[in-house]
């Protein structure tokens, strides 16, 4: 059984980029919250109590959370492929260059779906970049373990 040591470059990046993520899919969370209260529409009749109203349907506050849905299903598979991908001990420059450009790119795509709208194709191009690098990641694991069956 062999063990990737933690002060593998490959490792200490992936470990990097999935923290930065990490933090980036809270700060979405957040990001909601602060659109709701300046917005004063709330989902709960307890929060609305505070001062604001019961909505259910505000533009703002929906684009924020689908933001954050689809950062819900898109890191995760992620951490998952990219954690995959370490153990096929790719080279440390190319592994790192792509960890950098899916973190990058998510951070464009919530950047430009909910803080500062910009028109298609710029959030289709935010979402496609990591989306083709889990692929890429994904196909390179099963290619590796395949060949070790």
């Amino acid at each position: 059984m062999s063990v990737i040591p933690i002060s593998d470059p490959v490792v200490q990046s992936y470990i990097l980029y999935s923290a930065i993520l990490a933090l980036k899919l809270l700060s979405v969370s957040t990001l909601t919250t602060l659109v709701r209260i300046s917005k004063g529409v709330f989902a709960n009749p307890e929060d609305a109590k505070l001062g604001g109203k019961v909505k259910l349907d505000d533009p703002a506050v929906e684009r924020t959370r689908r933001a954050h849905r689809n950062d819900l299903e898109n890191i995760p598979a992620f951490w998952i492929l990219g954690a995959l991908y370490v153990t096929t001990g790719p080279a440390a420059a190319w592994a790192t260059l792509l960890f950098r450009v899916y973190t990058v790119s998510r951070i464009i795509h919530t950047i430009v779906y909910a803080v500062i709208p910009f028109p298609q194709p710029a959030r289709g191009i935010a979402y496609g970049i990591p989306y083709l690098i889990k692929w890429y990641m994904g196909v390179q694991v099963i290619l590796y373990y395949i060949t070790a069956l």
